[in-house]
């Protein structure tokens, strides 16, 4: 990461920009060995991807991707038990998280045992109540006469809760989050990123919960066949069926799209297209979502709408809907979705903006953002903290000050690992909990904790960042001239879908254009055509560009000529589709110089 470039080097929106280097030999190769073109070859190669590999990543299936489930620890055991709960008809309880990884986690499991013909209990905890197992949980399966109780999407560090249970009920953890030395003494814990985990298969630890619970699935029915357990009246169950929530979970998780999870969302989006799941198909109706879907539609459409329930409704809302086989039902369980939808938007805005007035109001001591405050709303400070960490480009705290403690949500950039921090700081003893990924963090303190804990995160990350603020930087796959961005070229890179974190949709320099016919469209978004002196031209739009350095010279500088970044997509609209270029980012192009020189325009 380049921290030292002077504002020369800079965009307009105070970015580096970082050309992909290009590898000559082995794109040739690339081109040579599959026969496809030098632009699609290049960004193959720039993920990683070789001659051998590509099958696997452009054509992503199961039947090649997974391997047997039993790799993962525990697994063999976890599934051998809940195969026999399925064989002697016994009750299973299931503890889910509230965000859309644990809603559909505890689905697709929820779903599998419901056609197995077993009663299932399902808590979702309320933010209130605390991520994770809980007390009360474990009550209410007592109650419901639960032998078996199943955690999906937590568990991994609950130690205290989960240990205490373990003498009332055999337990069994299904989950993904990081994990310490020690594990909590249930029946089995079944996790890729358990600390003494070496099955062979790096890409299982980037998997979403569900994904696990997938495999789990797999690994059950595989038993369950070999056990003579269907028959003509129960035939065995297509398990492909709920990849649709398994793409739904990872997804929205913001796990690594890489291996066994691009085969996932692949065939999960087949799934979805289907509309075979009643509370997807209806919400998809409800949010208006007309065309094919794809990972877009899962990560910013579909996800916040599930995800609200547990942020600013009723938790267990997004897990009902998934579930539900009765239309009216389903209709009812949508259309609450989309109200906590709305109230969750106006809650973030007003948490946003007394949060940017804390951090711009006073000198910050750390490269962070640290902000607290009685009242927030614990359901929207995760969203906060993500946009706080985009708009500063720096790891980003937030938390909510309530009556008996202190939760709070992180979110990083690269370099600087929250997941490692936040169990430094239990060891330290400046949280009571956390966990989390290297990206993403949630955790609990005391109030008379947060100074501590203040002084301990900023002195972590600013070892990590070597004390130096950097500059949010722009990586850029492919510089090209505005003539090459055409559907041929939008086609081979809509092969390289699904994209997500580690397969980031390609972000494109169109070198040398001018912008033509700009205006204000919508609320903030500035709409224009892209020329160039050859005559070149194509539509463009910057989203949310309005009273922006970029956004004025889009719509004041139209005899000046800029280097663009964006995103080449096909813009939908009365069921037709153009293609248009999504603006990222600008930079005076260096021809501006030139032609300066030559009287061809005035400086």
């Amino acid at each position: 990461m380049d921290t030292t470039a002077d504002n020369n080097n800079l965009s307009l929106s105070g970015n580096l920009w970082n050309i992909a280097a290009c590898d000559e030999y082995k794109t040739e190769q690339m081109c040579r060995q599959l026969g496809i073109s030098p632009h699609l070859a290049a960004l193959l190669t720039q993920r990683g991807i070789t001659p051998e590999t590509a099958d696997a990543f452009l054509n992503p299936k199961l039947s090649t991707l997974m391997p047997d489930p039993y790799v993962l620890k525990d697994m063999e055991k976890a599934a051998e038990r809940i195969a026999e709960a399925v064989i002697k008809h016994q009750k299973i309880g299931i503890i889910g998280d509230y965000d859309v990884d644990g809603a559909t986690s505890t689905s697709v499991l929820r779903l599998f045992l419901t056609y197995l013909g077993i009663e299932t209990a399902v808590h979702i905890p309320e933010r209130e109540e605390g991520y994770g197992p809980s007390t009360l949980a474990f009550q209410e399966f007592a109650d419901f006469g639960a032998d078996l109780v199943i955690t999906v999407d937590c568990g991994t560090t609950a130690f205290s809760v989960l240990n205490d249970a373990a003498g009332k009920f055999e337990i069994i953890v299904l989950d993904h989050h990081e994990a310490e030395v020690l594990l909590p003494k249930v029946y089995a814990v079944v996790n890729p990123k358990r600390l003494d985990e070496d099955n062979g298969h790096p890409d299982l630890g980037y998997m979403a919960a569900v994904g696990v619970v997938f495999m789990t699935v797999v690994a059950v029915n595989r038993l369950l066949r070999q056990k003579g357990f269907y028959t003509d009246k129960l035939p065995e169950p297509d398990l492909k069926q709920w990849l649709d929530l398994v793409a739904l979970g990872t997804v929205c998780d913001v796990v690594t799209l890489r291996g066994l999870n691009r085969a996932f969302v692949t065939q999960g989006l087949k799934i979805i297209a289907s509309r075979r799941n009643l509370g997807l198909k209806t919400l998809a109706d409800s949010a208006n979502i007309n065309e094919k879907p794809d990972a877009y539609h899962l990560g910013f459409v579909l996800g916040p709408r599930i995800n609200a329930g547990g942020r600013v409704g009723k938790a267990y809302t997004g897990s009902r809907l998934l579930c539900s086989t009765n239309p009216l039902e389903a209709q009812h369980l949508a259309e609450e979705l989309n109200t906590f939808n709305q109230e969750r938007k106006d809650i973030e805005c007003f948490v946003l903006e007394q949060s940017i007035e804390m951090l711009e109001g006073s000198p910050q001591d750390w490269p962070m953002a640290f902000v607290y405050n009685t009242g927030w709303h614990q359901g929207v400070i995760g969203i906060v903290a993500g946009k706080l960490k985009e708009r500063y480009n720096l790891p980003a705290f937030v938390m909510s000050i309530e009556a008996d403690e202190v939760k709070g949500s992180a979110r990083s950039i690269p370099g600087v690992d929250l997941g490692a921090l936040i169990i430094a700081a239990k060891e330290k003893g400046v949280l009571t909990k956390g966990g989390g990924h290297t990206m993403a963090a949630g955790f609990s303190l005391t109030e008379e904790q947060i100074p501590a804990f203040r002084d301990f995160a900023g002195e972590y990350i600013a070892r990590s960042l070597n004390n130096v603020k950097p500059h949010p930087v722009l990586n850029i796959d492919l510089s090209l001239n505005l003539a090459a961005a055409n559907k041929e070229l939008y086609d081979e890179i809509s092969r390289l879908k699904p994209f997500g974190t580690g397969n980031p949709e390609p972000l494109l320099l169109l070198r040398n254009v001018y912008f033509r016919y700009a205006r204000i469209i919508g609320t903030g978004h500035i709409k224009c055509e892209l020329t160039t002196l050859s005559g070149a031209k194509l539509s463009a739009i910057a989203f949310r560009a309005v009273d922006t350095e970029s956004g004025n010279a889009i719509l004041s500088r139209q005899h000046d000529c800029y280097d663009v970044v964006g995103n080449l997509r096909l813009n939908q609209w009365n069921n037709t589709a153009t293609l248009q270029f999504v603006i990222t980012d600008i930079k005076k192009s260096a021809l501006n110089n030139s032609l300066c020189a030559t009287g061809q325009i005035s400086a």
